[in-house]
């Protein structure tokens, strides 16, 4: 008599985890990690959220979040346009208008941001 042989076919997630590297361990990336630490600062992600719409004034980023005080408003934007997330246009005239707009690396953040309120509405939700 012949032996039995067993074949186990792997689960897709498993399959798919497997090629993600996810269930192994591993050490944090130390990109992944400051990427998470900058984007994660109190009161960063709702700036930049509102700013995924288009360019706006500095009262309009406050009107848009209005729990957030002009102090940390303008500290935040300060480190998201030194980090170049954010850039600041100041357009002369009387009064000047200074404006703000999310660069190419900021909108590059639109889909993960737009995982993240996704991942919110479902587990978050009351």
């Amino acid at each position: 008599m012949g032996a039995l042989s067993h074949t186990t076919t792997a689960h897709p997630d498993e399959t798919r985890e497997a090629a993600m590297g996810v269930g192994q361990r591993s050490t944090c990336c130390p990109l992944y990690h400051e990427a998470v630490e900058l984007v994660g600062r109190r009161w960063t992600g709702a700036i930049l959220r509102v700013l995924m719409d288009g360019p706006l004034r500095f009262s309009e980023i406050a009107q848009r979040v209005p729990e957030l005080s002009d102090r940390l408003l303008s500290e935040r934007m300060k480190e998201l346009e030194a980090r170049g997330i954010v850039e600041r246009t100041v357009y002369r005239g009387a009064p000047v208008k200074v404006e703000y707009a999310l660069s190419q690396m900021g909108r590059e953040l639109g889909p993960a941001l737009a995982e993240i309120q996704r991942w919110a509405e479902r587990w978050l939700a009351d």
